[in-house]
């Protein structure tokens, strides 16, 4: 062999041995050549793929290509891989690649790549960018849409290639990035619709915008939405998607499908036996050629005609019903459906079942909003309609809330953020009063806890000068806003010191009144007290004494004229003193031994206020009269004496 034909087996020997690489001028000092041949040789080699170099500081060191059989390589990679020659002839192809082409090794290897006909890498667009490169090139995001409708999707990668005998070639890695593309995509749409859910405001809304967002989803599908309603415990269509399929259900049903009402009476026992936490996930139902649990009729709550539910059935061309509940913290508001052909699976389940959460969400969130704005309507309407004054101040001492009785309490109306500082200085002008009203408003939280109840009196002074008496309750919410009630009570204040008045004149009454009864009792003169029906009330010691008795019990309470020898006389003396005046006379008694003995009598009237006769006074006297010459008689003009 030539000496110079030699050089590259003796470069290829010399590398060998030594495994760190040599500069062009220790491999001249080994061979004992030309360096600009040895120069040259190492550029073919490299070219060839035989040696490789890597620069050490500014010497360049060749040292042994390292390489890996390229059939070894491919058993390792999960991604597709066709290695071509110039010509675009398929070399070699990885085992993942013919698993996906659907051929054997013996169909693909030796084919040009134009007319294989193989799925992406035939494409006109990866053709062109192939037999153009010059340097490695990546197209992104090559589309594929196989038999069943899936869409995938690739990137590609081109990189020259070197064979073993210097041949120039390429290298097609197809890399899929099906799943990672369908990932952004699905985050990117519960990105949009969280965003878009949360500016929907009626119910109504929110399910129209579901169905559409489930057959963006799940393209080529009908959608439905029911809502459930707890109180009537029934179920009502809300809204339905698809292509014709309102309007074939509307022909089919004889009427709008949105608004129809299904009871749910037996949706909670058999044969269904749900509860909202077994609606959780995503549930399929087989319902054509042969249903595998529930016939659709069944699925309908048996509210729709069974002939009615195959012919929907076949109108459409449903085989399959992926249904899930719309629930959030135990409680269910609806139910949506998505209908598939036969054949068709829902791909993007976890991504169907994180929107419909979001939609329960939303719909929890519009629903518990609704009831409490009624229920803030009602606590408003209750505080308008408060016959008190009603004010909320939050911890910074600025009024949120008055209703119309503050107002028309304290003549002023107190503007919402208003601090109760400057407030207080409208009804108490004296600078004295209202640092003590501020003293007491600032210590009397001190000395409570949230939820006692702190009254107070305030004497207050109106726009026109007029002071009122004013009666506050003032209670610290657990959240420190401060919760006051004010009442005026300037008239009951008024009553409540003529009361005190009139308690003091009636104490002072009673004991003019305990005097005299004294003074009655006290007397040797027998007196008794007759009310207007002639029935004794009162009896003095003296008038027991006089006709015999030990005691008072018989006495009171037993009619005046049981005590005289003549009742019929004595009731005529008492409707003439009953009349208004007096009668003065000798009658004969009868005492509790049955005797009679003679005594003085003296009737007089009992008069009140508006000179109304309230009752008799009778005053005895044992034996006759002093005045022998005047006869019983009555005296026509009530004495200066008689009880007023």
């Amino acid at each position: 062999m030539h000496p110079k034909q030699d050089i590259p087996e003796r470069i290829l020997r010399t590398l060998n041995h030594r495994p760190r690489g040599l500069t062009i001028t220790e491999i001249t000092k080994v061979l004992g050549v030309n360096r600009n041949l040895v120069s040259k040789h190492l550029e073919v080699m490299q070219a060839a793929g035989q040696v490789e170099s890597r620069l050490v500081g500014n010497a360049k060191v060749y040292s042994l290509a390292r390489r890996v059989p390229l059939s070894t390589f491919l058993c390792f990679t999960k991604n597709l891989i066709l290695t071509l020659d110039a010509d675009l002839a398929i070399v070699e192809v990885s085992n993942q690649c013919l698993a996906w082409f659907g051929r054997s090794r013996e169909d693909v290897v030796g084919q040009n790549l134009r007319e294989a006909a193989l799925p992406v890498v035939s494409d006109p667009e990866v053709l062109a960018a192939i037999e153009d490169l010059e340097q490695e090139q990546v197209i992104a995001e090559i589309p594929c849409r196989q038999d069943g409708g899936r869409e995938s999707f690739y990137n590609m990668q081109a990189i020259p290639t070197t064979f073993g005998d210097g041949a120039k070639g390429c290298t097609i890695v197809l890399e899929d990035i099906t799943e990672r593309k369908r990932y952004l995509s699905n985050t990117m749409f519960l990105t949009r619709t969280a965003i878009d859910l949360v500016d929907l405001q009626p119910v109504e809304d929110i399910c129209d915008y579901t169905v559409s967002r489930l057959l963006e989803l799940v393209p080529g599908t009908y959608a439905c939405i029911f809502t459930y309603s707890e109180a009537g415990h029934r179920f009502a269509i809300r809204a339905v998607a698809g292509e014709g399929f309102r309007e074939g259900l509307t022909e089919l049903l004889g009427r709008d499908p949105v608004g129809l009402i299904l009871p749910a009476t037996r949706f909670f026992d058999a044969p269904y036996y749900e509860t909202p936490l077994s609606m959780r996930g995503l549930q399929e139902f087989t319902l054509r050629p042969e249903p595998s649990l529930w016939p659709f009729y069944d699925l309908c709550f048996r509210a729709i005609p069974e002939e009615v539910c195959e012919a929907i059935l076949e109108r459409f061309g449903i085989g399959r019903l992926c249904a899930t509940g719309l629930v959030w913290r135990d409680r269910l508001y609806g139910i949506a459906g998505i209908f598939l052909p036969s054949g068709r699976e829902v791909e993007s389940r976890e991504t169907v079942e994180s929107f419909l959460r979001q939609v329960s969400i939303a719909i929890a969130r519009r629903e518990t909003g609704e009831q409490l704005r009624l229920s803030e309507a009602r606590f408003r309407g209750m505080l308008d309609a408060s016959p008190f004054g009603v004010a909320l101040i939050d911890h910074e001492g600025r009024f949120t809330y008055t209703n119309r009785q503050f107002a028309d309490i304290f003549g002023y109306e107190p503007e919402i953020a208003t601090r109760v500082a400057e407030w207080l200085r409208l009804i108490f002008p004296d600078d004295g009063d209202r640092q003590g009203v501020i003293d007491t408003w600032c210590s009397d939280p001190e000395r409570s806890v949230p939820g006692w109840i702190r009254p107070r009196t305030f004497t207050i002074q109106i726009h026109d000068g007029t002071k009122k008496t004013v009666f506050c309750r003032a209670v610290t919410l657990p959240g420190g806003m401060e919760y006051i009630t004010c009442e005026d009570i300037t008239e009951e204040f008024r009553i409540h010191r003529l009361l005190l008045a009139d308690i003091a004149d009636l104490r002072r009454r009673e004991q003019e009144l305990l005097i005299k009864d004294r003074a009655i009792a006290s007397t040797r003169r027998a007196v008794a007290l007759l009310s207007r029906d002639g029935v004794v009330t009162y009896a003095n010691a003296a008038y027991l004494a006089l006709w015999g008795h030990m005691t008072a019990e018989r006495i009171p309470g037993s009619h005046f004229s049981c005590f005289w020898e003549h009742p019929d006389e004595i009731q005529e003396i008492i409707r003439i003193v009953l009349g208004g005046r007096a009668w003065h006379g000798e009658l004969t008694a009868i005492d509790a031994d049955g005797r009679a003995f003679l005594v003085d009598l003296l009737a007089t009237p009992i008069i009140g206020k508006d000179d109304v006769v309230l009752g008799v006074m009778a005053a005895v006297t044992a034996g006759r009269s002093g005045d022998a010459e005047f006869p019983d008689r009555i005296l026509e003009e009530v004495p200066d004496t008689a009880n007023r």
